[in-house]
């Protein structure tokens, strides 16, 4: 009985020698945590407004909010090790070996990850262009960290790497295309008033944009037509729409208007 109580006064006097040993050291070392957290928060704050005034893309803004912030919480936590008494150095070294190990086996996705982060900040195309890179072509909808998401003219979604952006011949149309119409009407056809009737087609269409203004240029291709190239810009989301509706509105006002169409011809030899 005697040894059991003597075992528990032991026990007791070597928690008691422990807390007064390390007890103020713990309290601190919380303290700097919670110190930590809330300096991680403010940081992240004042990083995300100001590459808000940039106009930088969301993604590259939570990434760097995010990097602010952990790197805040790293240096407050290494101060309350340090301030337990643990030996850092093993750590970090442990930790680095970790990193080339998770690096070696994630180098698809660190790849997409730096082309994302070259694209958000180089900026060659935005949410809303059309662009045609990698053999796909669609409206920008979305640009993360990993991927270009694109919306195709059959309303499907193309997703592609970013590694597979980075490097690549791009082609940005921006927010406007140019449609590209060819009307043909016959040579003897009044040229001024197919001109005129092209232009009031244009005019009166909602979606053809007045600036850039719409081009007409004409070309003879064969003896018996003569061909008016029309090529009017229309926004990116009315392109296909657009080139339905104008290419309806010429035939209906050439027919209103009795413009001659192109005859067709044809040749018969005679061999004797």
């Amino acid at each position: 009985m005697n040894d059991q109580f003597g075992m528990f006064e032991q026990a007791k006097q070597t928690a008691l020698d422990l807390a007064l040993r390390f007890g103020p050291k713990v309290v601190v070392a919380l303290l700097l945590f919670a110190a930590g957290m809330i300096a991680a928060q403010w940081a992240g704050r004042i990083v995300d407004g100001a590459l808000h005034k940039l106009q930088l893309e969301p993604p590259a803004r939570q990434l760097l909010a995010r990097t602010a912030r952990a790197i805040v919480v790293c240096l407050f936590s290494i101060m309350a090790l340090q301030n337990l008494g643990v030996e850092l150095l093993p750590l970090i070294a442990g930790l680095g070996v970790a990193g080339a190990g998770i690096a070696l086996a994630m180098q698809g996705v660190l790849g997409n990850l730096v082309a994302g982060l070259s694209v958000i900040f180089t900026k060659p195309f935005g949410v809303g262009e059309y662009i045609s890179i990698a053999g796909e072509e669609g409206r920008v909808e979305d640009i993360t960290l990993f991927t270009t998401v694109l919306s195709h003219a059959d309303l499907s979604r193309v997703v592609i790497p970013n590694r597979k952006v980075v490097g690549e011949i791009l082609h940005n149309y921006g927010k406007v295309r140019q449609l590209n119409v060819v009307v043909s009407v016959g040579q003897d056809a009044d040229l001024a008033g197919a001109l005129s009737a092209l232009e009031d087609v244009l005019r009166q269409n909602a979606k053809a944009l007045k600036d850039p203004a719409p081009v007409l240029a004409v070309s003879l291709r064969a003896p018996a037509l003569i061909d008016i190239t029309v090529k009017p810009w229309v926004g990116v989301a009315h392109f296909g729409a657009a080139g339905s509706e104008i290419a309806r509105s010429i035939a209906e006002t050439f027919r209103d208007r009795k413009i001659a169409a192109p005859v067709p011809q044809r040749e018969v030899r005679m061999l004797g």
